[in-house]
């Protein structure tokens, strides 16, 4: 009787700690094609590992198995929701801080508000189907965490999702935008700081241009875009003549002038000076302007060479065993003042860019002189062995015949007989 009476007391525990039915997945496991493949994604989907389930998306009555009433509008069942409806339907919980902070108490909850100032949201809300919502960048049933690496807004594959649709030339069509950019951005230094070397703190299209609050830096405000990252170079920018010449150009202005947009090479006084400069573009051969460039490159370029000179006598030195570690340190100072010479360029003033080139230059000398020194001291200490050992080799050659006519006018050796 004891144990009928233990099961009866357990059963409504047992209940109360199984998980709900569920009859849309159930019905739609049962069936084939699209109307299953909801419920082979929604595995993965991060709603779901947070006990979300269909209805709190789409509506409707999950407990029943019929199908009139589990989908019964009068029990707000939606469907599938209309595209221009979709960030008003997200925006229930992640707008809802109340809501948010039971499953992510970090997580913003703004994204819709933002949405609304994009171009994306502001195109959508005058009917525009065509522009991305949420579920263009999320994904719909496999919504996963933008920290997750199969996320198509993880930082690797960000660019990919935007490109989806900024790479098609049809949809783009309409709206009069440039479909290279993604080729653009796949030949720039920050895709290869991204893609080559997995740094995930490389720019991709979200920094630059927002995530929700998705729009174009407009001219005025596209140094301060690079500035969030480059910061000491923002800075000599805003001092320089260019800054209000290049912010009042028409079609774009600020860094985008010299370094373009998404196809962001690494820069070199190629850019300077040669077939290709950047700055002949705006001043003529033989001005102050051409001058002023033609002497910042020769500044650079001349500094570069010289540590690398140093540099390569050190590592010389150092793979003949030498004592060099001093100025090797030391050379990492002249690399800093090539930095700097090229920071300070930002603000073209020369009077400006000449003290890191002196301090750098003056580094560079001493620690080569510093390598010389040492595989001088090298070559000494091999002519200094070398007649070492010729010395101990005459040395133990005398004694050697020494030896031999000893032996041979019969006179013992120590420790030996006549007769032996």
């Amino acid at each position: 009787m004891k144990a009928p009476l233990l099961v009866v007391l357990l059963a409504p525990a047992y209940l109360l700690s199984q998980p709900a039915r569920d009859t849309c997945v159930e019905c739609h496991s049962a069936l084939d094609g699209a109307y299953q493949k909801p419920v082979a994604l929604i595995k993965t989907d991060v709603h779901t590992a947070n006990g979300l389930g269909c209805v709190d998306c789409h509506g409707g009555d999950r407990t029943s198995d019929d199908p009139s009433e589990a989908m019964n509008r009068a029990k707000g069942f939606i469907g599938k929701p209309a595209r221009t409806a979709i960030p008003k339907l997200c925006s229930r919980c992640h707008s809802d801080p109340d809501f948010m902070r039971r499953f992510r108490p970090q997580q913003r909850v703004d994204q819709f508000e933002l949405y609304q100032t994009s171009v994306h949201g502001k195109r959508l809300a005058t009917g525009d189907d065509t522009v991305a919502t949420c579920i263009d960048c999320h994904s719909v049933h496999d919504i996963r965490p933008v920290k997750d690496a199969l996320a198509p807004v993880h930082p690797l594959r960000l660019p990919e999702t935007c490109a989806r649709c900024h790479a098609d030339k049809a949809k783009m069509a309409k709206y009069g935008i440039p479909t290279s950019q993604f080729d653009d951005y796949r030949t720039s230094v920050h895709w290869n700081a991204l893609e080559k070397r997995g740094d995930l703190s490389a720019p991709n299209c979200a920094s630059c241009h927002g995530n929700h609050g998705a729009k174009p830096p407009e001219v005025e405000s596209v140094a301060a875009v690079c500035g969030s990252c480059h910061v000491l170079f923002a800075q000599f920018y805003e001092k320089s003549v260019h800054q209000p010449v290049f912010s009042a150009a028409s079609g774009g202005g600020g860094c985008i002038v010299c370094h373009s947009n998404h196809a962001i090479h690494m820069p070199s006084t190629a850019m300077l000076v040669g077939a290709n400069a950047i700055c002949s573009q705006c001043h003529e051969a033989g001005t102050s302007g051409a001058k002023a460039a033609v002497q910042m490159a020769q500044w650079i370029d001349g500094l570069d060479s010289a540590l690398k000179r140093s540099e390569a006598v050190l590592s010389s030195a150092d793979k003949y065993g030498m004592e060099v570690s001093e100025p090797q340190v030391r050379l990492i100072d002249g690399r800093e003042n090539l930095v700097k010479a090229r920071l300070t360029m930002h603000g073209f003033k020369t009077e400006e860019m000449r003290k890191p080139i002196e301090a750098g230059m003056a580094i560079a000398n001493e620690t080569r002189r510093a390598g010389e020194a040492a595989l001088r001291e090298k070559d000494v200490r091999r002519i200094g062995l070398a007649v070492s050992v010729f010395f101990i080799a005459i040395t133990i050659a005398a004694i050697w015949f020494l030896i031999r006519r000893l032996e041979a006018g019969g006179v013992a050796l120590p420790g030996t007989s006549a007769s032996e």
